[in-house]
């Protein structure tokens, strides 16, 4: 049976968007982004990250750099009892390497979990806090997608797009419906 499942964009939404953040020292929870995380947990989702990380393209930093961050961020996370179901990033940028279809607002990566998890995208939503973030819901067919204020100005065809738009990850997780 599918399942439902919070997609969510990882800086500015879960961390502090402080720029290309690769190393555990720059990395920073959103204040209420764990508490978030439990609360979406409870109400029956998977929780599955998707990650535009340009900066691997660039060479600011190696996928070793983003994999050590990653295991910590999972780490610290489970120590909370958060488990994600799914960590999915894109390491490309269209200036710098390949074209693929797996960096947002290319469905890619929500395509790829919800083959490899079993999601059920109709009944799923994306979480993020720029308008390549809820375009790959949509690209995906995933029937909500919500705009978090704590990253990146938000667009006003980001807001016109979206299904709605919350202070942060915390006031949604609040007002979503269990799964």
């Amino acid at each position: 049976m599918a399942k439902s499942a919070i997609f969510l964009d990882r800086d500015g939404v879960i961390n502090e968007d402080t720029g290309y953040v690769s190393q555990v020292d720059d990395f920073h929870f959103l204040p209420g982004a764990i508490e978030a995380l439990q609360l979406l947990k409870k109400k029956g989702y998977l929780l599955v990250v998707v990650t535009n990380q340009s900066g691997i393209a660039r060479g600011y930093f190696s996928e070793d750099d983003f994999m050590n961050l990653t295991e910590w961020m999972d780490w610290s996370l489970a120590d909370r009892d958060v488990d994600l179901d799914g960590i999915y990033f894109c390491p490309h940028h269209p200036d710098h390497g390949p074209t693929c279809d797996c960096r947002k607002p290319e469905p890619g990566m929500l395509l790829s979990a919800a083959k490899e998890l079993k999601i059920d995208l109709a009944s799923s939503w994306m979480v993020g806090d720029k308008t390549a973030d809820i375009r790959a819901g949509i690209n995906a067919g995933v029937k909500n997608t919500v705009l978090v204020r704590t990253g990146k100005a938000l667009s006003d065809e980001g807001m016109k797009l979206a299904s709605a738009v919350y202070d942060d990850l915390l006031a949604f997780a609040k007002a979503v419906p269990a799964a």
